[in-house]
């Protein structure tokens, strides 16, 4: 099994696997043999976490998706996309939801698909511009709910479900299918 040796001033050794690739961190005073025994004790579970990645870009190409990790250029338009097509359906829910919504900006967190600060704030993450637009509406009432409610009580739901009824199919195939749009980070 090939892997990587990347040594730091750390404390613990830990394994990761990242893009196919399997990383042994360890401390400045780790040899070679100790970072292998390491790596032996483990195999089993790094044979399992690169059948689950390989697994997953299988899945994904029979979805339709891409595997292909995205470029800064392909990043930077998906930002300015967002930019353009955001702030209309911003508004029109922003009224629906009785709030009005603090700056607006848009990223790429490789776990969430926007996020709302006490002040009102709002990031969503541009990799949205990929997902069908009823996708985009249900993370858009999300997170305007949450200048209402700063939780994900029954009450949250209920206003998110007011204003956007078809919230649990659409947020659905986010959770089935956005994990194949996010590897592409």
């Amino acid at each position: 099994m090939e892997y990587e040796i990347r040594r730091s001033a750390r404390r613990s050794a830990a394994i990761e696997i990242k893009n196919d690739a399997v990383i042994v961190r360890v401390p400045m005073h780790y040899s070679d043999a100790m970072a292998k025994e390491l790596v032996k004790k483990h195999r089993g579970w790094i044979e399992k976490k690169l059948r689950q990645i390989d697994e997953r870009k299988k899945d994904a190409a029979l979805k339709g998706f891409s595997d292909e990790k995205l470029t800064e250029a392909e990043i930077r338009r998906l930002k300015n996309e967002a930019r353009k097509a955001f702030p209309e359906r911003i508004e029109k829910y922003a009224q629906l939801v009785g709030v009005t919504p603090g700056k607006i900006s848009f990223g790429t967190a490789k776990t969430r698909w926007g996020s709302c600060s006490a002040g009102g704030n709002i990031r969503f993450n541009a990799l949205l511009m990929l997902t069908p637009d009823p996708v985009i509406d249900s993370v858009i009432v999300h997170e305007l709910c949450h200048i209402k409610q700063m939780n994900h009580s029954k009450r949250f739901y209920e206003e998110v479900v007011r204003v956007f009824p078809e919230y649990r199919k659409w947020n659905g195939w986010l959770k089935e299918n956005g994990k194949y749009l996010l590897q592409r980070l």
